[in-house]
């Protein structure tokens, strides 16, 4: 059997609030809310493929704290491992460059207010379960 294809996505937590981003693309995600993040590169290590695709979608570096939960399904031969995470180096804002047309910060009783794609569903759950109240991440 061949080993699923690893999407990583980071729980970036500010103030206390969570960044969804609306997916642009592909026409089939279009419109949906995610955690940002992307898929693994061969040689990778899942936390190197976060760091960089957080930099590439939205223009920032974040440092990765505690994994939240483990593999989360996707679609058949696709697995989705999720990161909270915080902001680091200079005080820039998220940006949706890449894949993106908007961000929200999302405080824990808001994150019904988005349409959140089906796979990010239950991890968006269990990584507010895990940082509500927590203003460091």
């Amino acid at each position: 059997m061949d080993e699923p294809q690893i999407v990583v996505g980071a729980a970036i937590w500010r103030r206390g609030r969570l960044l969804a981003a609306r997916r642009s693309a592909p026409s089939a995600l279009a419109g949906g809310w995610e955690l940002p993040g992307g898929k693994v590169d061969p040689g990778e290590s899942d936390e190197q493929a976060l760091v960089r695709e957080i930099r590439e979608e939205l223009g920032v570096a974040v440092e990765l704290t505690a994994r939240v939960g483990a593999d989360w399904p996707l679609a058949p031969g696709l697995v989705l491992r999720v990161w909270n995470a915080r902001l680091t180096g200079p005080a820039a804002d998220p940006l949706p460059l890449q894949d993106h047309d908007e961000l929200r910060w999302l405080a824990p009783v808001e994150l019904d207010a988005v349409d959140w794609l089906p796979g990010d569903r239950a991890p968006v759950r269990a990584a507010a379960s895990t940082c509500q109240g927590d203003d460091d991440l």
